[in-house]
This record gives structure tokens, C-alpha cells and sequence, in this order.
């Protein structure tokens, strides 16, 4: 079952990015789809990449996943990677298992280990906006009237930067205390900061520094959560040995597709730090990966769903 044929799609989605999806295609017909993750403006970036990985890939069995994927590193990369190059081989990946899943008619789930629960629980993300913090509560009330019992927004006005004004955290403290109150005590609120009872701290400095997130996670006494930023098997490999964090949000789309976050899981378990994947990608390919591994891994918590794509 040899890959004849590797197709891009771009999908405009009037948000914050386009969404980029890849068609792989085998010699007797068979296709499967996967998905890149993107940031605005680097859609095209990616898409030639995974264009110019296909001359590497067609003529390769299907089932040939993981030989594949080192092919790429060692042979296409030559051992130099990149965001860019894991994304274009995220989507290669994701669509050789959707393939193997429909060549033998059984649930990607059940090929990498079978399930480890019934239900797959997901917050919602890309809901908050308004002027105000009275509209940014009702946007939170509108997720929890939609079934979520999580989510997760960047409290802070403005652009992300590694510095915060006084003004600025007294808007995020007043924000949080808010939806606290209109969501009430049973929501878990996932932010970037750590009054009002919420559930995790999210990259409290930038996971370049890992030592500098490990020292924060020594210092507050609430979950650590990195690996949105992360994207080798070597760096999250470095980020356990330091036990920079209690939980993990590696990106499908990102860091490999599926095999590579198994392996993340696997390192991730006996060091007793738990996963919850996150998801900048579409509900259709990205989300359908990361429920499939989120259903097998056994230190799974929860997964992100972005409710404006």
C-alpha cells in the first residue's frame, strides 16, 4: 500500500488564522487527511514544506509510519529540525493513520493501543473577547451554556509579553474574580495567572528557559503547564528531567502527529506529570487526532477545543 500522491488545502476561516490540511492518497485510491498546525501567515510556508517532502514520501508503504518520519529527519531535514518542518510532517503522519484506519476498517484508537476511557473531556479556548469584562463574562457564560465545564483564557489585556504592568494585572485579577463568580465554583478556569481558585498556571515564562519555568513551578503551588511552545521529543524529554511542570499540552499538529505524542505520554507517565493536549487547529483533523490519543494515553486530563474554528 504505497503513497502515490500528497495534495495541500488551505481553509479560510475568517478568525484568527486559516487552517491548513493535507490529502495523501495511495495507489489503489485509498486517501486519508491530516492536518499542520499554523500561525497566521504561515500557512503557505508550511504547505510548500509538505510539498517539498512529498518527493521523499510517495512511493513509501502507508503502514511505514515511523521509518517514514526518521526518513524525513535524517534524509529531507539532514537532522536539522524546525516548527515548520514538524507541522508539514504532523500532517503527513495524521493521514498515514487515517488511511491504516480505513484500510482496516477499525477506529485509529484501536491501532495504537485501544481505549483507555469511554469519553474524551475537552475545554473550550478562543472564546474570550470584548472591550469589557462584563462582555468577556457573558462570552464565558455563553461556553458554559454550550456543555463546557473548563476553560481557558489569557486573562491579560493586550499582546503577550513577558512583562506586566500593575494596571494591567489589576484588570486580569478583577477579570478573573468575575468569571469566578458568574461560572461558579464547579467551572475550572485554566489561565495565566493564579488567584480564584482556577486549575492550572500555563507557561509562566517562555519554555526556551526551561530552567526558568521549573523555578516557578518550585515557587507556586498550583499545577505548571507547558509544551504548547515545545515541539522535539528531545525538548520535552528535557523539560521532565527538570520536572518543570505537572502537566503537558503538546500540539498533535505540531510535534510529530500521533506517534509522537504517544511517545510524550509515555515519557510523561512515570514522572507523574499528566497530558492535556492542546489544539490550535481545526475540530475536524486536528481535534479527531487528539481525541483518538487522548482516548488511549492512560495520563490523560483534558484536551483543548477552540470553539471559533
Amino acid at each position: 500500500m504505497k503513497i502515490a500522491r500528497i495534495e495541500t488545502f488551505i481553509l479560510g476561516t475568517g478568525s484568527s488564522k486559516d487552517l491548513l490540511f493535507c490529502r495523501v492518497e495511495t495507489e489503489d485510491g485509498l486517501h486519508g487527511w491530516g492536518e499542520a498546525y499554523v500561525t497566521q501567515g504561515k500557512e503557505k510556508v508550511v504547505a510548500e514544506c509538505i510539498q517539498a517532502m512529498a518527493p521523499y514520501v510517495i512511493g513509501r508503504s502507508a503502514f511505514n509510519i515511523r521509518h517514514t518520519g526518521q526518513v524525513m529527519y535524517e534524509d529531507f531535514a539532514i537532522k536539522r529540525g524546525s516548527p515548520e518542518l514538524l507541522s508539514a510532517w504532523s500532517a503527513v503522519e495524521i493521514a498515514s493513520w487515517d488511511i491504516l484506519g480505513k484500510r482496516t476498517g477499525l477506529p485509529v484508537y484501536n491501532l495504537i493501543g485501544g481505549a483507555s476511557r469511554e469519553r474524551v473531556r475537552v475545554y473550550a479556548n478562543g472564546w474570550s473577547r470584548g472591550a469589557t469584562i462584563d462582555e468577556r463574562v457573558e462570552r464565558g457564560l455563553q461556553v458554559k451554556a454550550m456543555g463546557f465545564t473548563a476553560a481557558k483564557f489569557d486573562p491579560f489585556p493586550g499582546p503577550w509579553r513577558s512583562f506586566v504592568d500593575r494596571r494591567d494585572e489589576d484588570f486580569a485579577i478583577d477579570y478573573v474574580r468575575a468569571m469566578r463568580q458568574a461560572l461558579g465554583p464547579d467551572f475550572e478556569l485554566l489561565i495565566e495567572a493564579h488567584q480564584f481558585g482556577i486549575d492550572w498556571y500555563e507557561e509562566p515564562c517562555l519554555s526556551e528557559n526551561i530552567e526558568l519555568v521549573a523555578e516557578v513551578r518550585r515557587a507556586v503551588p498550583i499545577p505548571i503547564v507547558t509544551g504548547e511552545a515545545i515541539y522535539t521529543r528531545e525538548a520535552f524529554f528535557e523539560c521532565l528531567a527538570r520536572r518543570a511542570a505537572d502537566i503537558l499540552n503538546p500540539d498533535i499538529c505540531v510535534i510529530g502527529g500521533i506517534s509522537a505524542m504517544l511517545d510524550i505520554a509515555a515519557m510523561a507517565q512515570p514522572q507523574a506529570v499528566v497530558m492535556a493536549p492542546h489544539n490550535y487547529n481545526s475540530t475536524l483533523v486536528g481535534l479527531a487526532a487528539t481525541v483518538h490519543v487522548s482516548a488511549v494515553i492512560p495520563n490523560f486530563r483534558i484536551a483543548e477545543y477552540f470553539v471559533n474554528f
